[in-house]
């Protein structure tokens, strides 16, 4: 397909004529048109089409379409035909009633576009350049970020059925493409092993039959493996992503005894989630659990702006894989912002993405303050006379003194088991040994002295100021407009379908992310253009009753509604 750039004209007359008597009211995307005009233009998008070839459908027009049909909840199939069939869709996209649209493939082909250039945020990025334009994106402000699971479009499988079905689609891609090869080298008993989809109802059950299943399972993918690595073999056949998946598949999964048979890995000899697969079907998908919640699939965090005087858009998606912690996505949330000069003034944010060098660099590389609950102190002095804050701390000197007057000059630089940087103080057990407080103050009784480990100055004082904060009736009352991200997180999953794939791989499902919110900011935006109240928060009938001294203290009287 080639695409010639048109300029978008104005709506036909006939469209606008039917469409208003058709919809006196308007309609989300009458009204789209009529506030924000043309929002993409075909020279947005050229560098996706070549330059000769069968004219494509206007480009502008199908991610219009294809943020419409996000706000909408609907299947390509449904799309293609609210294009052909709708008269505010065509009153948006500006068409002739007559026109007859095109057929739904071209959705599908147009999403792999956007995604071998990684064209997605563009889509995002038009819709926040016009709310600039209607001025109700105003940075710097105040922000807000969370994240949830996302389950992959596959079937979650235990480890069994995994090897099991790995197998079965490396021999259906090979049937597809090698029929001939394939028939001369499998085993007849393939048939019927691997003709069906596994279900663990009819797997065995005893432990001792399942490895020897899984064993069996592993001896015919490794003979599979090594017929396709043959040297007689066609060099291609090894190349096909199903056999790759195999063969990546049982290094995770097998290895070879002493003696060369295949074993069964024992769950802990595995490698760790991020990297181990759960699909054959999604290479990239990975499992994970965050508290009572396992799935397969991904994570998608969402920053919205949160002011009380804008509408509150959505202003940067991230998805990730499903292992990665919130904590990592901070820094990469903020310089995202502040590329699209989107950063605000305070960012609000749950325990899991807030610490000590995450507030340092927020605030010396972008001037945000980071609002959240700090994770509180788990040492085992964290509390009583000789806590870690009891401590008089020397930064210039590098030196500490204890609250019994005993000073140690013993600090060197160091790193955690977690590789970051730290500072380890140790006393002499001189002086500890017979200090008479000493049972209170180490806690093992085979220690010889108090040991500290302190943070970088930076960081130490961010975390004891934060932590100093965060009690008071002020912090909680500008930590309460957090409460909001949550109630978009919903409406994306009701609305939109965010916690399902439609599509499969990291970079479709990033797409599908960057689509749904620029959906639900067109709605947003044509909520404030209509004036239409926001919703109010939900309070149960006991709720209500809460004495007022107690909502004080949950910073319920000044929970802002969302």
């Amino acid at each position: 397909m080639s695409m010639q750039p048109r300029e978008a004209g104005e709506v036909p007359g006939e469209t606008v004529r039917v469409a208003r008597a058709a919809f006196p009211k308007g309609s989300l995307a009458i009204r789209l048109r009529d506030e924000l005009g043309v929002l993409f233009t075909d020279e947005q998008f050229a560098a996706l089409f070549p330059v000769r070839g069968r004219p494509a459908w206007s480009p502008g027009r199908l991610a219009l379409v294809s943020v419409l049909q996000f706000a909408e909840g609907l299947p390509d199939r449904q799309a293609a035909l609210a294009v052909r069939a709708r008269i505010d869709w065509k009153y948006a996209l500006g068409l002739e009633l007559t026109d007859p649209g095109f057929d739904y493939s071209v959705l599908s082909e147009f999403r792999t576009r956007l995604v071998e250039a990684d064209a997605g945020q563009q889509v995002l990025d038009r819709v926040l350049d016009a709310a600039r334009k209607a001025g109700v994106l105003k940075p710097p402000g105040r922000a807000r970020t969370d994240s949830t699971h996302v389950l992959a479009a596959i079937r979650s499988l235990n480890r069994l059925e995994f090897v099991i079905e790995t197998l079965r689609a490396a021999l259906n891609a090979l049937a597809a493409a090698a029929p001939d090869w394939l028939t001369a080298h499998a085993d007849p008993a393939w048939f019927d092993r691997y003709a069906s989809r596994p279900e663990d109802y009819w797997l065995p059950s005893a432990k001792a039959k399942r490895c020897e299943l899984a064993e069996q399972t592993g001896r015919d993918g490794m003979r599979l493996l090594a017929d396709s690595y043959a040297p007689d073999a066609p060099g291609w056949l090894r190349e096909l992503p199903a056999v790759q998946t195999l063969r990546q598949a049982w290094v995770q999964q097998y290895f070879l005894d002493a003696e060369g048979e295949v074993r069964w890995r024992a769950p802990k000899e595995c490698p760790p989630g991020a990297l181990r697969l759960v699909s054959p079907y999604d290479t990239e998908a990975r499992a994970s659990v965050k508290r009572d919640i396992k799935w397969d699939g991904f994570k998608v965090h969402l920053t919205e702006t949160c002011d009380p005087d804008t509408p509150h858009l959505i202003t940067n998606v991230l998805t990730s894989d499903s292992t990665v912690q919130d904590i990592k996505a901070t820094d990469l949330v903020h310089d995202t912002l502040a590329a699209k000069d989107l950063l605000p003034n305070e960012h609000l944010l749950d325990a899991g993405y807030i610490d000590g060098p995450r507030i340092v660099t927020a605030a010396q590389e972008h001037g945000i303050t980071l609002t959240g609950p700090i994770q509180g102190d788990t040492t085992a002095q964290a509390a009583g006379p000789y806590s870690q804050t009891a401590f008089t701390v020397d930064w210039d000197n590098k030196a500490v003194t204890c609250p019994n007057g005993i000073t140690t000059g013993q600090w060197r630089d160091a790193l955690s088991h977690r590789g970051t940087r730290v500072i380890r103080i140790a006393f002499s057990p001189t002086d500890c040994r017979p200090c008479p407080a000493r049972p209170e103050c180490i806690s093992s009784t085979r220690a010889t002295r108090r040991e500290i480990t302190l943070r970088p100055r930076s960081e130490h004082e961010a975390i004891r100021q934060a932590r100093a904060a965060q009690g008071t009736p002020e912090w909680r009352e500008r930590y309460a407009a957090r409460n909001g991200i949550e109630g978009t997180i919903s409406q994306a999953i009701r609305s939109t379908g965010l916690r399902q794939c439609r599509y499969r791989g990291l970079d479709r499902t990033a797409l599908q992310h960057q689509l749904t919110a620029a959906a639900i900011n067109l709605a947003r935006l044509d909520t404030w253009t209509t004036a239409a109240p926001r919703a109010r928060t939900r309070t149960s009938h006991l709720a209500a009753l809460r004495p007022a001294e107690q909502q004080a203290r949950r910073g319920e009287t000044t929970r802002t509604p969302d």
